[in-house]
């Protein structure tokens, strides 16, 4: 069986975790006035995973994974995209070669020149500019390292979702489901909880009420998390299997589904659907300078452009 059908299979595997339920009181499809100026998919990836828009640069990095999620096959990598101009991408970390080792990387965070990636077991810092291996951190007892978040004093944190794929495509849960800090190169276990986090997958943070925001693949909550705390607070439920979270300046939170296919906005706790009919939405980026969402398509193999709408 071709890798690509067997990535597909085994995202719908994923899927089936989570009930899908029916039709959410609350929830609308809306157009952005400016779909019309929004560029073209940008094609040619490989199982993109997350996006992640650099303001400096002005440029979106995607990360590729190539492969089975779990699989060290050391072929992942990173591309980088003109946001102004999204047209093909260009390699800026590819597994073994130039003496980099990416086996599986998925989210992405920004950190001056350093950009970190999680891989499968291992956090990795590589120069932004220039691709360089910056930083290798093993993270043990981790099973499936999933979203990347900086918090506000500079520690790394890592959503860990606990789960492993199989060549067929089936999915297990051998793990825990747990956020690991990462500081001056020490990790140590920030929250663990399979009942609270609920396969724990994208992670932002939240400046405005000084708290990480989670979009959990395992239930219809969107939760909340301050560093120390025992609990979450829920702040929104909807479709479920979330991928990609990220906060907004103006409060609202933005999260993709695979449950519905779908890009959702949360805002004062009213969870609305912005865009649907988006197979596999991983990691969303937010393009700051042109009020964008930039989602990767992981089994499409492509990111898709959706705008912003105002508040």
């Amino acid at each position: 069986m071709p890798r690509i059908v067997t990535r597909t299979v085994a995202a719908c595997s994923l899927g089936i975790l989570v009930a899908c339920g029916g039709e959410r009181a609350g929830t609308t499809d809306s157009v952005a006035a400016t779909a019309s100026a929004l560029p073209t998919p940008t094609e040619g990836f490989k199982t993109p995973e997350s996006v992640r828009y650099d303001p400096i640069l002005d440029v979106y990095f995607v990360s590729n994974i190539d492969g089975i999620p779990n699989v060290k096959d050391n072929n992942g990598y990173i591309a980088r995209v003109d946001a102004a101009n999204p047209g093909t991408p260009t390699v800026v970390v590819q597994g073994g070669q130039g003496g980099a080792e990416l086996h599986a990387p998925k989210g992405l965070a920004l950190s001056g020149d350093t950009l970190w990636v999680s891989d499968i077991d291992v956090l990795r810092a590589f120069d932004k500019n220039t691709g360089a291996t910056l930083a290798t951190i093993a993270v043990p007892n981790s099973t499936f390292l999933n979203d990347v978040v900086v918090g506000p004093d500079g520690t790394i944190y890592v959503t860990d979702t606990g789960i492993r794929f199989s060549e067929s495509g089936e999915v297990t849960h051998p793990g825990k489901d747990r956020i690991f800090a990462i500081k001056d190169g020490t990790v140590s276990v920030a929250f663990e909880s399979d009942s609270l986090l609920a396969r724990p997958n994208g992670i932002a943070w939240d400046a405005a009420n000084a708290r990480f925001v989670i979009g959990s693949f395992g239930g219809p909550a969107i939760i909340a998390w301050k560093q120390g705390e025992t609990t979450v607070t829920t702040i929104g439920t909807g479709p479920g299997a979330y991928d990609g979270i990220e906060v907004l300046a103006d409060g609202r939170i933005v999260v993709s589904s695979w449950a519905d296919s779908s890009i959702n906005i949360v805002d004062a706790g009213q969870l609305t659907r912005l865009a649907g009919s988006l197979d596999g939405p991983a990691d969303i980026g937010i393009d700051t300078r042109r009020e964008r969402i930039a989602i990767p398509r992981f089994s499409a193999g492509r990111v898709d452009y959706v705008a912003l709408p105002p508040r």
